[in-house]
């Protein structure tokens, strides 16, 4: 559909209207979550300016039918998460940087793509670019789709642009990560991710083989970082960059059930992941803390808040009946699908990527135990800690309609978010198996009734008698006894070759920001060598010039 007179410019259709929709009700959120969070905070009114000028532009992103428009608008995103992110910690500054310099350099790459495809189609005019199966071929061709695709790799966190979420997560304030990092930046990256590999190219198999690793290798890389997280904001940073690796995979499959999974994924994590770092926000509000060994017995204490963090936890974890499990069911599905396509090495790749995005997801339900157990279920880290309260409704609400959301979207995936929104773009979707979301939330229903009814038949438990704590007749503290949701996985770091991986990955040995640093700083190096302020080693120069200048002009 045609926006009025501003076609060509813009254009509006069933996937990109139900994404600009999305943007205004997480704005909407975040802006009453952010009147709790941000009341007692200076510089609130840059803060909501920034926060409704994303808005807006992203708004302007999503319906640009124009390369040269969304160029404009995707790099004036840039700044605002630059402004945003600088208004949190004493280390805020240094992520702002770290994360302008990674998302402005991929904008660069953006600006050659784009101007190589005007080379090859003749217009900047979206729905009137579609490059061949013949010219993807083309060595021109190839670099303005990777071009473009770097750009969406770094605006949502795949791997190896993923450096800046963690940080970002940790540093930033908590709706600034919840709106942009977690939520918008997203939608954002693997909405276009979609457009291009959906509209303006026609995939060949050695794309979709280079999408679907580096989906597999976002999933298990980061979550197993996310295993060892001790801090609540930086493990759900490094499970934001896992779950773009489900979208990016889905949308490598190349087939119709695993696009339309990689793309409904895109909005379900967006969903689930602004509840968790919402939820955060409002643990750490009260906490004073994010360190998952200072946290513990909070369920009782906010239990809005527990209870939403919960749902979307099972949601990220794909836990049935959540939005998360129908996405991940329809990754996997589009998966087996690829496994019976012609080419040996699109069947090879399949099978990995699908091993490799089941295994993920089980860390993923781990880790979040550790993080439930940690901050909810676990002892508080003082027996006579003062005792916290639920944190305002304008706090808690927004958390609440998401885990809502999150629920809604999975039991009736195929009559709300599916049918009016990802099918009408994804056409001929065809299932190998049918999700009965609602006989199975029943049963689940029913098995969780009939498991509290025999917990609460008292008169078949035996009597326990509770008393302290005591190894060999001496009597321990409780800080030797208390049991944190950190120590679950502590061995994963010690085994083996994981080990090298991980004391690597901490010295920043994978993160492109630092590489790049050095290997600048390397060369800055070499040059400040031979620019030393000796006047003989100028001269040097200045003889070396005219000889090689005496060469040119004689040849």
């Amino acid at each position: 559909m045609n926006i009025n007179y501003l076609y060509p410019y813009f254009k509006l259709d069933a996937l990109n209207g139900f994404v600009a929709l999305a943007v205004g009700l997480f704005s909407v959120l975040i802006i009453i979550y952010s009147f709790g969070f941000m009341k007692a905070r200076p510089r609130s009114f840059e803060y909501y300016t920034y926060i409704i000028l994303t808005a807006i532009v992203s708004i302007l992103a999503i319906l640009s039918n124009n390369l040269i428009l969304l160029l404009v608008f995707w790099g004036f995103l840039g700044l605002t998460l630059y402004l945003l992110i600088n208004m949190g910690d004493e280390q805020s500054n240094l992520v702002a940087k770290k994360t302008f310099i990674i998302v402005g350099g991929s904008d660069a790459l953006m600006l050659l793509g784009i101007a190589i495809i005007y080379y090859l189609a003749g217009t900047f005019q979206m729905d009137k670019i579609k490059i061949p199966a013949s010219s993807i071929q083309h060595p021109a061709s190839i670099i303005a789709y990777l071009c473009l695709a770097i750009a969406c790799f770094a605006k949502a966190g795949a791997m190896p642009f993923h450096s800046w979420i963690p940080d970002c997560a940790k540093s930033a304030p908590l709706p600034v990560v919840a709106f942009l990092p977690a939520s918008l930046d997203k939608l954002l990256g693997i909405y276009l991710l979609a457009r291009i590999s959906l509209d303006l190219f026609v995939m060949n198999e050695a794309m979709n083989v280079f999408l679907m690793l580096i989906g597999a290798l976002t999933i298990i890389a980061a979550v197993m970082m996310a295993l060892v997280q001790h801090n609540m904001k930086r493990l759900l940073g490094y499970h934001a960059v896992s779950q773009v690796g489900y979208m990016v995979l889905g949308i490598g499959t190349g087939n119709p059930i695993g696009i339309a999974g990689g793309i409904f994924h895109m909005l379900n994590h967006a969903v689930y992941k602004s509840c968790l770092f919402l939820s955060a926000g409002n643990v750490e509000y009260r906490t004073k803390t994010s360190e998952l060994d200072e946290l513990g017995g909070m369920s009782k204490l906010m239990p809005i808040t527990y209870v939403s963090c919960l749902i979307a936890s099972l949601s990220i974890s794909g836990v049935p009946p959540f939005n998360g499990f129908v996405s991940k069911w329809m990754v996997y599905q589009g998966l087996i699908s690829s496994i019976q396509h012609p080419a040996s090495s699109i069947q090879i790749v399949s099978i990995v990527c699908l091993v490799a995005a089941m295994f993920g997801s089980g860390l993923t339900l781990a880790s979040f135990m550790k993080l439930l157990h940690a901050t909810f279920l676990g002892q508080p880290k003082t027996e006579n800690r003062k005792p916290n309260t639920e944190v305002s409704w304008t706090m808690w609400l927004p958390c609440l309609i998401l885990a809502i959301i999150c629920i809604i979207f999975g039991v009736f995936a195929f009559q709300i978010p599916l049918k009016y929104f990802i099918f009408p773009v994804i056409k001929d979707v065809t299932f190998i198996g049918i999700w009965y979301a609602g006989l199975s939330t029943l049963l689940i229903i029913a098995g969780l009734i009939l498991g509290l009814l025999i917990f609460k038949l008292k008169g078949l438990r035996p009597n326990i008698r509770q008393d302290a704590t005591f190894v060999g007749g001496e009597i321990t503290d409780f800080a030797e006894n208390r049991a944190t949701g950190t120590e679950f996985y502590n061995t994963v770091k010690e085994l083996g070759l994981l080990s090298t991986i991980y004391k690597r990955a901490e010295a920043g040995f994978f993160d492109i920001y630092e590489q790049g640093k050095k290997f600048i700083f390397y060369i800055s190096g070499i040059f400040q060598y031979l620019h030393n302020g000796v006047l003989p080693t100028y001269l040097t120069w200045c003889l070396l010039g005219m000889i090689g200048l005496f060469y040119l002009l004689l040849r």
